[in-house]
């Protein structure tokens, strides 16, 4: 064993087994966490546990781990990122603006520019149980959405923020133009998402896919779209794209999702436009509450102020 880990438990799992717990935690199979307790490798608080023992909220964790290497065609780039902003940085995490055209991390059929990558050569240190090129990665934008990302810098923060976008405490507010005025302005969607049966690269509302609610409000109407604010209680691949696609009002841009192309190639769009504006969230670290902001990118203001006009 060469990689041990180190991590606080969430007080939500308190009491859970330790292969139940380690397993939703580090994303392992319960056999594999089971495995590890049964040589000897899992210890809370600096005593040797079992699969069976219990963990406690509050308290370290610590793991070895076999060395994992990532999939052929995922290792990580270090390559700086144009435009990439750092808006916070701590001992805890980093909070990036991403710009358009970037992935958080690198995947199966991507080959360009990655958050983590960017990162990484502008010289930053990420230490988390994370998938080798997911390393920080606690929440995704997709890769033509731009705006406010948080990357774990800590095992403890990785820990505490992989858990708080589970219980769904962290604030994520987006900004989006869409087609045509949403009728009532003001609501809920609350349908479910799962992958489109016909394209494998898209999602659409199913009726067995997972439980998925955007909360939006109007900000401007104006003749051909609407500018909407946007809350998001679950964080489903596409979650904002898919939904206002199935009440017929698709981003602007957004040529994968029914939206106009005409209109796009107006507008000068070459992505969706939508825009993580704010995020919130209880610092890992000190526990105090945390909020940060991003302005539109110039693409995105281009276009709303085509339409304004």
């Amino acid at each position: 064993m060469s990689d041990s880990r180190t991590f606080l438990v969430p007080h939500g799992l308190e009491g859970e087994r330790v292969d139940a717990a380690l397993a939703r935690l580090l994303g392992l199979s319960r056999s594999k966490v089971a495995e590890l307790a049964a040589g000897g490798h899992v210890r809370q608080d600096g005593r040797v546990v079992g699969k069976s023992d219990r963990v406690v909220g509050g308290s370290f964790v610590e793991i070895d781990l076999p060395p994992v290497e990532p999939p052929a065609g995922l290792e990580v780039v270090a390559e700086p990122v144009p435009g990439m902003r750092i808006v916070h940085d701590d001992t805890e995490i980093v909070v990036v603006d991403k710009p358009a055209n970037v992935a958080a991390h690198p995947s199966v059929g991507w080959s360009g520019l990655t958050v983590v990558g960017g990162l990484r050569a502008a010289g930053y240190r990420i230490s988390t149980s994370g998938a080798p090129e997911r390393q920080g990665i606690v929440q995704r934008l997709d890769v033509g959405t731009s705006g406010l990302m948080v990357v774990a810098k800590s095992e403890r923060a990785y820990t505490v923020l992989k858990q708080a976008f589970r219980d769904r405490t962290v604030d994520k507010t987006y900004h989006a133009l869409v087609q045509g005025l949403p009728d009532p302005h003001e609501g809920t969607i609350d349908a479910p998402i799962g992958r489109h049966p016909g394209h494998d690269y898209r999602f659409a509302v199913r009726r067995e896919g997972r439980a998925s609610i955007t909360h939006y409000e109007l900000i401007e109407a104006h003749r051909s779209a609407s500018l909407l604010e946007i809350e998001l209680e679950t964080g489903r691949t596409h979650q904002i794209r898919v939904h206002f696609s199935a009440l017929r009002h698709p981003c602007c841009g957004d040529i994968t999702y029914g939206a106009d192309p005409v209109l796009a190639k107006r507008l000068g769009l070459e992505r969706q436009w939508l825009h993580a504006v704010k995020l919130g969230f209880l610092h890992p670290g000190s526990g105090e509450y945390v909020q940060f902001e991003s302005a539109y990118p110039a693409d995105l203001e281009r276009a709303l102020e085509m339409i304004r006009g």
